[in-house]
């Protein structure tokens, strides 16, 4: 029996989660994945991530930015894609921006088709079935611009569209850095062509654009062909009201429940733990000029967000993490995080 047939025998979700999901039939078996950008320290190639996923028994490997994969070459891109099957792991192929109008784009790339033909080339040789990209970041949301990056977003997918279907692939546009909210992704999807679009649903960057996560799953979950997981604290504080990503299990926004919800709603999808540990961001909703970002969110939307933030209490102070430490501390914030996540779905 090989290591992909034991991983596909996977058990089903936890009982315990089952209740919370309130189903009484089965679902898909939990497909515990990787996003690398959880090591982004490591300064490894593309074969010691694989190795090292292998070890923690990860089902897929979300390379999320060229740099992890080390080269679009052909002959380096069939090398993985040998490796990986080798272990039974699924690779998904990731960009950044494919936004001309973001300020996250990179124009030294080639213009973002270009980028988005070379992606297509090098998922088809990978085996990705997916290229997960982005608009950008929550400053491309200052002055009420969002609508306009949206837009040129749309425009450059529109134009590979056959390419991209062509190759079987579909783009996976994900909620990054606070960009978008859940309603205007999902316009984006629609406006591009959910015949060739989908969404990466990352659950801690709604918090970075006032949003709960539970809502954006509830939104987005018809869309998503893969995703990003980890956990968020928020509080309210004078000002607003701080946000803090942390390790599984020590947030609270019910990420218990919100994994439970996604393998009910998006059944078959890879959960990839992004495990990114920092320290708080402020969001001053009181004054007048935040909210020049988001004259469009529902009132009911926001409070769904406030009344997360009015259940926490503030993180405890630590102290920054040396350079020399940075690598180490990665892992072992992954590794915590993968030990909880492997406990309530029951695949310790």
């Amino acid at each position: 029996m090989t290591r992909r047939t034991v991983l596909s025998a996977a058990p089903l979700l936890a009982p315990g989660a089952m209740a919370q999901s309130g189903q009484t039939g089965s679902v898909a078996a939990p497909r515990l994945g990787l996003d690398l950008f959880s090591l982004r320290s490591q300064g490894w190639d593309a074969f010691q991530f694989l190795d090292y996923a292998a070890k923690h028994h990860i089902r897929t490997v979300h390379f999320s930015e060229i740099r992890f994969m080390g080269s679009l070459e052909e002959p380096h891109l069939k090398k993985v894609r040998a490796k990986a099957e080798e272990l039974g792991i699924e690779i998904e192929l990731g960009m950044r921006s494919v936004c001309p109008t973001s300020k996250l784009f990179d124009p030294k790339q080639g213009t973002a088709e270009q980028q988005l033909q070379r992606m297509i080339r090098a998922a088809k040789t990978v085996g990705s079935p997916i290229i997960r990209c982005f608009l950008g970041s929550m400053n491309d949301r200052e002055n009420g611009e969002i609508d306009r990056h949206i837009e040129s977003t749309v425009k450059t997918l529109r134009a590979v569209r056959s390419q991209v279907r062509d190759a079987g692939l579909k783009v996976a546009v994900e909620n990054h850095a606070g960009d978008m909210q859940a309603r205007e992704l999902k316009g984006l999807v629609e406006a591009a062509g959910k015949d060739f679009v989908g969404v990466c649903l990352d659950s801690g960057n709604p918090l970075w654009a006032i949003e709960d996560p539970h809502l954006t799953l509830e939104t987005l979950a018809p869309y998503v062909l893969t995703s990003h997981v980890r956990d968020t604290l928020l509080w309210t504080t004078p000002e607003g009201v701080a946000v803090q990503w942390t390790r599984m299990g020590e947030g609270n926004i019910d990420i218990d429940g919100y994994l439970t919800k996604f393998l009910r709603l998006c059944p078959g999808k890879a959960m990839s733990l992004e495990i990114i540990v920092t320290g708080p961001r402020l969001y001053p909703y009181h004054s007048q000029k935040f909210w020049d970002a988001y004259r469009k969110t529902p009132a009911w939307e926001f409070s769904r967000f406030l009344t997360l933030a009015e259940r926490g209490t503030p993180a405890p102070i630590e102290a920054p993490v040396a350079k020399d430490r940075a690598a180490e501390k990665e892992r072992t914030d992954l590794e915590i995080s993968m030990a909880y996540t492997k406990r309530f779905l029951k695949l310790a």
